[in-house]
């Protein structure tokens, strides 16, 4: 767990590279050692690929940042893309020097029953291992209303929890303040995921994720699409990291609604 803390404050930037499952290439086959260590020189804690690609990582890659493999997926030609299926195991992981897997679960879809197992059996073999797991639970399906409800969301982080997850990494509730009540209510810390993509200020919401009490940030494509990466996660890691970051746990966080809370509910006010 301390590797995917560089800094040793329990605060967490990771970056999530694993679109290319899901929905195809980020990078041309020629720069995707650029693109990792363009990650690491800005200051991420971890990245997380699918097993086929960190074999392909060169050995000095890593020194200063995180390995994470992700166990499970599905792709956007799926007849159901929310149904997410396991493709690697934590042994495997393991053989390729990870510090920690993740599993992807969908709550509401039509086989949430199935990627539960899943996420069960895996935490079974962590913790066997000694392995961190980051489940990534998002609330997406026929059955989900509202995405951003926090009561939902603090539904779903206590299931990752009670699973054996030591992280989760979830959307954001909406209005972003209403994202302390849900870390108020997890027991394990929360990653914010992404960002809206709809071009608003990326570091006004890893500020005002960071202020309602989320222990990290999990963002992918907004970092890798920005023709400097290294920049973005640079500035996000003093988000995370910084004076700009408040605790990453309940009993520190704020109920109360901050500027920058305020400022990005405003922008991104009815987004779905």
């Amino acid at each position: 767990m301390r590797r995917l803390s560089l800094a040793g404050d329990d605060r967490h930037l990771l970056v999530p590279l694993d679109h290319s499952v899901s929905d195809g290439p980020i990078v041309p086959p020629g720069q995707w050692d650029d693109l990792v260590r363009a990650l690491v020189a800005g200051g991420a804690d971890g990245i997380i690929v699918h097993k086929g690609r960190a074999r392909a990582l060169a050995p000095d890659t890593l020194k200063s940042c995180a390995l994470v493999v992700h166990l499970s997926v599905s792709t956007a030609c799926s007849a159901d893309v929310n149904a997410k299926v396991l493709v690697g195991d934590v042994e495997e992981a393991l053989r390729l020097g990870a510090d920690a897997v993740s599993v992807h679960v969908n709550i509401g879809s039509d086989t949430e029953g199935q990627q539960l197992a899943d996420l069960g059996a895996v935490a079974r073999s962590c913790d066997a291992w000694g392995m961190p797991l980051i489940a990534m639970v998002y609330p997406r399906g026929p059955r989900i209303e509202d995405p951003h409800d926090p009561a939902l969301l603090a539904h779903l982080v206590n299931v990752a929890a009670d699973l054996g997850a030591d992280m989760v990494k979830t959307s954001v509730a909406l209005p972003l303040e209403r994202m302390a009540e849900v870390v108020a209510h997890s027991p394990i810390p929360i990653l914010a995921a992404g960002g809206p993509p709809d071009g608003s200020d990326l570091i006004e919401y890893g500020t005002a994720a960071m202020s309602a009490g989320c222990g990290g940030l999990a963002i992918g494509r907004r970092i890798f699409s920005d023709p400097s990466p290294a920049s973005v996660v640079s500035r996000l890691s003093e988000v995370v990291h910084g004076k700009s970051g408040n605790s990453t746990n309940s009993s520190n966080s704020s109920n109360g609604m901050t500027d920058d809370m305020a400022q990005y509910s405003t922008i991104v006010a009815g987004i779905a």
